[in-house]
């Protein structure tokens, strides 16, 4: 097969990494790609918005199939306009894709189908949201409704907090994401992510892994695309799983596919596990970055025929398997990020660091310049390392990233710290 797959990121890299192991693949393109992605796949200038160019070059480069990394081209419909074109593609339409492209569309469809999640609200304007905040008091959660790059979400802790963040939201601090709000219940609990492949009516369900979405230790400052992740996450226990299965991942399904909006692709389940049990925080119609780079590494199947199945509405009946070990990843970023950053610090070291200590590095925001690595992104290189427990895999993952010469880069150094703390019986 000739794949293709659409993205740039951490999360593409992996996939890449992944899909070129399959015996399956004949050449492997990867559009825009990063100066890491090239090392896998021919990497290919083509605009994912220009739904026209990227039929065009499937069409020239006889390419089989197309893997949807990211959720802006999902949301506005390339997988629609691939599956017009006969390309089979990986990835839900864009009515599929609602379930990220607006969390008050994902709240609505919770509401209708009793699928347990924060109580809510959802306004089009300020005095409106302000007012439901005074009412239910803080802390409480204020969202942008539509995409943000993982960083529309503001955890006020006072209602003076919560006011204000509004007012920024209207005012246009996330663009037209921001146009409309919506205003959660404060849940308190562990967070994790549940990863479910799904065809439009069977489910096959992956793995869980937990994020560090804070920019500091301690999980501390600004919400960021996320600054680490590890997998398994020890609170997913298997009656945990099974219950997330009934109780959030079902219903969706059902949702969808009564909706008209059949969902083919890949669940991203953010949830909290509270006293009561699971409720979803919200969904992502694709692969989380960087938890995307824990799942891949932990996985030993062929990867290439579950994506296939799930396009074509052939899951039922297929199964994964995952390497007992923990795996866990280190987001480098560069200094200033989430806030204002510089790119074109040079970037040396990745190739010492891998051999040192059998870590695997994805390239996230990474381009070659004149043959020189250099930082292109605020998130850009992830370390993931493999261990027997998460100290192990943790304490691995921070040899890599020391042995890496990146004067401009920083990292949390705490990543799993939840997971380190049970080890060690604290």
């Amino acid at each position: 097969m000739n794949i293709l797959v659409i993205g740039s990121g951490g999360r593409e890299h992996a996939l890449c990494w992944k899909i070129a192991q399959s015996p399956l693949v004949d050449t492997l393109y990867c559009a825009p790609g990063n100066g890491g992605i090239a090392d896998v796949a021919a990497c290919v200038s083509l605009d994912a918005s220009d739904h026209a160019a990227v039929i065009e070059f499937c069409t020239e480069m006889a390419i089989d199939f197309v893997v949807v990394g990211p959720e802006d081209p999902l949301v506005i419909g390339l997988v629609d306009a691939l599956t017009d074109a006969d390309i089979l593609a990986f990835g839900p339409t864009a009515g599929a894709a609602q379930l990220e492209g607006s969390k008050g569309f994902t709240k609505d469809v919770c509401a209708k189908y009793n699928i347990p999640t924060a109580a809510y609200g959802r306004f089009d304007n300020a005095a409106d949201a302000k007012a439901y905040v005074e009412k239910q008091g803080a802390p409480i959660v204020i969202k942008a409704d539509g995409l943000a790059a993982g960083k529309g979400v503001i955890l006020a802790q006072t209602v003076e907090e919560a006011l204000a963040a509004i007012d920024d939201m209207f005012d246009g601090a996330f663009g037209e994401a921001g146009a409309e709000v919506v205003v959660e219940e404060f849940l308190t609990g562990e967070e994790a992510s549940f990863f479910v492949l799904c065809d439009g009516e069977n489910t096959l369900p992956l793995a869980t892994a937990q994020d560090h979405k804070a920019v500091g230790e301690g999980d501390t400052g600004p919400n960021t695309g996320g600054m680490g992740a590890y997998s398994p996450a020890p609170v997913m226990t298997d009656a945990m799983c099974a219950r997330v299965m009934e109780e959030i991942i079902k219903p969706t399904v059902k949702a969808m596919a009564d909706m008209g909006h059949p969902f083919k692709g890949v669940f991203f389940a953010g949830l909290m596990i509270t006293a009561e049990g699971p409720k979803l925080i919200e969904y992502n119609v694709r692969f989380g970055d960087p938890e995307c780079q824990v799942l891949m590494s932990r996985m030993t199947s062929d990867f290439v025929p579950l994506l296939v199945a799930s396009a074509k509405g052939e899951l039922d009946g297929c199964d994964v398997e995952w390497r007992d070990e923990v795996a866990l990843t280190v987001v480098m970023a560069t200094k200033g990020y989430p806030g204002s950053y510089a790119k074109g610090d040079e970037i040396s070291g990745i190739k010492a660091a891998e051999r040192k200590t059998g870590a695997t590095i994805f390239h996230a925001g990474t381009k070659l310049d004149d043959g020189i690595l250099v930082a292109n992104g605020g998130r850009v290189l992830n370390v993931t390392a493999m261990g027997s427990t998460v100290t192990e895999a943790q304490k691995t993952a921070y040899e890599a990233v020391d042995t890496v010469n990146w004067p401009g880069g920083f990292c949390r150094r705490d990543i799993g710290w939840r997971a380190v703390a049970r080890e060690q019986g604290k």
